[in-house]
């Protein structure tokens, strides 16, 4: 393949919180034949073919080196390779992307009171077998997260039921005694009447930029994802921040403080007038409070669209594809 492979979530949330992100980023995905095409573009940008796949296959073609970068949960990237060093070697995690936040969890029965944690559930699969004959069954899509899971917590005396539809219903359809499955808001479990243990978090996973170190790159491909992955930092670090405008009578000691006091920067240094800050959003309001009693007559606070500047983010990409 020439061009480089960006793979994209192909439906649902994750798939519209991907291509707003891209847009904002400025990386508007078109595609020609509408929501129906599985291929597609970034305008602007020539040499970019978007890839649209379900969030799994996308972790599935990045480990094979089929797709140069994509956007999937840090659930899959885990259970597609479950060895660290191994998964190291295949991905290179960009950059968390603050949405499509979700947790894989050990559930079980509300009615199983006296279980709470992973060292009650031990007890029960020995009970269980003791009473049945046979050992736990655990529903889930996640073999490997669960796997390594369970065999930390010290549970050995189970089998995995693989679960093709509705995990949550297992249980009640006496398919499995328990599942492992990934949640949101944790609604769905209590639906079912289900509860999550008290140490039963196995990883909390968001949407990840990630890029494959098995992918055919060339000079061409690698400049492309770091301009790609320059985008993305001038989006996330203009989400983060509050630009501040001020006149003040000493720019210099004004600087020097507000970056001890608010973690302020000055993009520009402290010659221009007025004075220009970067400033974390939730310490805007307090920083502009103090300007005013530094003596400045206005405080201007503004959203800024990009900030372009040098970013660990892209420095560690070059770095994990030389």
């Amino acid at each position: 393949m020439s061009d480089l492979i960006l793979a994209v979530p192909s439906k649902g949330r994750l798939q519209d919180a991907a291509l707003d992100f891209l847009t904002r980023s400025g990386m508007k995905v078109e595609r020609a034949r509408g929501g129906r095409d599985y291929r597609g573009r970034i305008s602007g940008l020539p040499g970019v073919e978007i890839a649209f796949l379900s969030a799994s296959e996308i972790a599935r073609e990045m480990a094979q080196g089929n797709a140069h970068l994509g956007l999937t949960g840090l659930d899959l990237i885990h259970e597609t390779i479950d060895d660290l060093a191994e998964r190291e070697a295949r991905f290179h995690l960009v950059t968390p992307l603050g949405f499509g936040p979700a947790d894989v969890v050990v559930a079980v029965p509300e009615r199983w009171i006296d279980v709470d944690t992973m060292a009650d559930l031990a007890d029960v699969a020995e009970m269980h077998r003791a009473r049945h004959g046979r050992t736990l069954r655990v529903a889930t899509k996640f073999v490997h997260l669960t796997r390594r899971f369970f065999a930390a917590a010290g549970v050995a005396d189970y089998r995995i039921v693989e679960s093709l539809g509705a995990t949550e219903g297992a249980p009640a359809a006496g398919a499995a005694e328990l599942i492992v499955d990934i949640t949101t808001t944790g609604s769905t479990l209590a639906a079912n009447q289900l509860k999550i243990l008290s140490d039963g978090l196995i990883l909390q996973s968001q949407a990840f930029f990630v890029a494959s170190r098995t992918a055919p790159w060339t000079d061409a491909t690698r400049a492309l994802a770091s301009t790609i992955v320059e985008r993305i930092a001038a989006e996330m670090r203009a989400q983060s921040i509050l630009e501040l405008r001020a006149v003040v009578a000493d720019p210099r000691a004004v600087l020097d403080e507000a970056e001890a006091r608010f973690a302020a920067v000055a993009p520009f240094g402290d010659k221009p007038v007025p004075l220009t800050l970067h400033v974390p959003r939730r310490r805007a309001s307090a920083c502009a409070s103090w300007l005013r009693c530094k003596g400045a007559e206005a405080v201007v606070i503004s959203q800024v669209a990009d900030v372009y500047e040098d970013s660990p983010l892209t420095a560690s990409l070059e770095a994990a594809l030389r």
